[in-house]
């Protein structure tokens, strides 16, 4: 029978994992051995004991550009002054985002915090539960690729359309929480046929037909809002 301190440390350890995909995902240098570390392994790295607060890391991505950091507080319900100090390490180190895991949410006051700062320092708030399981790897999930300034610029070229004449993808939605998107930004969307998507949804402006991973697939963009 598993014991609590046992269910907590899989919970670190999943919680962890995706965390490191995430990253990948988004772009950022991260080790085979990180994503494919083992619940042992993980174990045995921290010698047995999981301290959340002392989980914290850093990631760049290729030429150490924008860098990031990875916060796990302890708390289980965050305030401003677990903002602050993450705020003050930030500006300290030179580092404008973050991503932040809690174990069970934010206090109002927290919430009102991150709002005020995000214009210089943008964290990405997840709570544990989000992140048992890969989002992005489910089979519901189609496939997502964040597009550039510059294809977003060729895109509304291409078709001759202003941005807002894009469907949307709100900011809040799993998928674009994992990315890290933000307002302003296009994701290119891939959805295999067997998804069931008929004539009459294919309502984007753009549904020609790709091949990814050997599915025929309909591309759709949308812009987050």
């Amino acid at each position: 029978m598993s014991t609590p301190e046992g269910e907590e440390i899989t919970t670190v350890f999943r919680v962890m994992k995706t965390c490191y995909e995430m990253l990948k995902d988004r772009g950022y240098e991260v080790e085979d051995s990180e994503i494919n570390m083992t619940r042992k392994e993980f174990i045995d790295k921290h010698n047995g004991t999981i301290r959340r607060e002392e989980l914290a890391f850093t990631k760049s991505k290729p030429n150490n550009t924008e860098p990031i950091y990875v916060f796990f507080p302890n708390e289980l319900k965050i305030g401003v002054k677990v903002i602050k100090a993450y705020m003050f390490l930030m500006r300290d180190e030179n580092i404008h985002r973050a991503i932040i895991v809690v174990r069970h949410g934010m206090t109002p006051s927290a919430k009102a915090c991150q709002a005020e700062i995000a214009g210089m320092y943008q964290m990405d708030v997840f709570q544990e539960g989000e992140l048992l399981v890969n989002i992005r790897y489910h089979y519901l999930v189609p496939e997502h690729i964040p597009l550039t300034k510059e294809e977003k610029k060729e895109l509304l070229d291409r078709y001759t359309v202003k941005e807002a004449q894009l469907p949307r993808i709100l900011h809040t939605d799993p998928i674009a929480k994992y990315y890290g998107l933000r307002r302003g930004q296009v994701v290119k969307i891939l959805r295999p046929i067997e998804t069931g998507t008929s004539e009459k949804d294919k309502d984007d402006f753009d549904s020609n037909k790709k091949d990814r991973k050997q599915e025929i697939c309909y591309v759709t963009y949308r812009m987050v809002a």
